[in-house]
């Protein structure tokens, strides 16, 4: 059996770490080069644990450039893992593998197809949920699945702690494919179209706070969108940016005043009133460095 990697982020890695433990052959990792990867979330070299245990290694920056294609065909793999990476997979490179490509989607499919799986599920409150190893075909996130993993998001999960839940269902999903894949034993299970959702894709400008909205909802989305995505956020008296990484709902007992208002400012935390309770602003950038005052809004 002959396998490719291509990969960009710590699911990569995981990936790879588990094929490399499981003996599971590797004939080439193709890793984004560091170059290209500023936008990345959560980028990771694999191509660094690639080369320690003596993997072949192609970078690359798109990977349906010719070239690419080309080493792909020369290489004749039974399996193409596609883990971690947002660009779209020409159908040229589907078409290589003898068995067929494989690929990664945090989501128990076909429920929540597309963008943003991992912020839209603390949005919508899911809680127990899935993730799933499937082959790649020209939809969205519409192959035959393969395995999946549960991992669970609770209430005061930031996107962070998400992430570490994700990783480490990942490496347990892992296991399971490439050992049923050696084995044989993996049968492909076809998705339940009248089952299908689909997720349109997240914005930076989506992280802007709507301070009508109920608190449950606005602490929801600075877990959702805190590090390693680019935060929710306030324009501090309608100009200056304020963006709130983590915060704590508490109740209001007897502040008047109008929702996004600073009704509290100390040196390590600030508060802000809402329309059902008070935020507390406990990690947080200024981007312009301005002093916040109490009575100024957020808008």
């Amino acid at each position: 059996m002959k396998s490719v990697l291509i990969g960009s982020v710590y699911s990569s890695q995981i990936v790879l770490e588990e094929m490399i433990s499981n003996n599971f052959p590797i004939d080439m990792v193709f890793s984004l080069d560091e170059e290209y990867a500023k936008d990345v979330s959560g980028y990771c070299p694999i191509h660094v644990t690639a080369e320690k245990y003596n993997i072949p290694v192609k970078k690359f920056r798109k990977i349906s450039d010719d070239e690419n294609v080309e080493i792909l065909k020369r290489i004749k793999p039974d399996y193409i893992f596609v883990i971690g990476l947002s660009q779209l997979i020409d159908k040229r490179i589907l078409e290589i593998p003898l068995k067929g490509c494989v690929g990664f989607h945090p989501t128990p499919l076909p429920k929540f197809r597309g963008r943003a799986a991992m912020v839209w599920q603390v949005l919508l409150g899911v809680h127990e949920t899935k993730c799933t190893m499937f082959m790649l075909d020209e939809g969205m996130d519409s192959g035959d699945i393969l395995c999946q993993q549960e991992y669970f998001i609770d209430d005061s999960d930031y996107a962070d702690d998400v992430g570490a839940k994700l990783l480490e269902a990942i490496r347990l999903l892992s296991r399971k494919v490439f050992t049923g894949l050696k084995t044989g034993t993996i049968v492909p299970i076809k998705q339940n179209e009248d089952e299908a959702s689909y997720l349109l894709i997240r914005r930076p400008e989506d992280g802007l706070i709507d301070w009508k909205d109920s608190i449950e909802n606005i602490h929801r989305l600075i877990r959702a969108v805190s590090h390693p995505y680019p935060g929710a956020y306030g324009m501090y008296d309608g100009i200056h940016q304020v963006i709130i990484w983590r915060a704590e709902v508490m109740k209001n007992h007897n502040i008047i005043g109008i929702p996004g208002q600073i009704c509290r400012v100390s040196t390590d935390s600030f508060d802000i009133l809402c329309k059902d309770g008070i935020l507390k602003v406990t990690d947080w950038d200024n981007v312009d460095n301005i002093k916040l005052f109490v009575g100024h809004k957020l808008k």
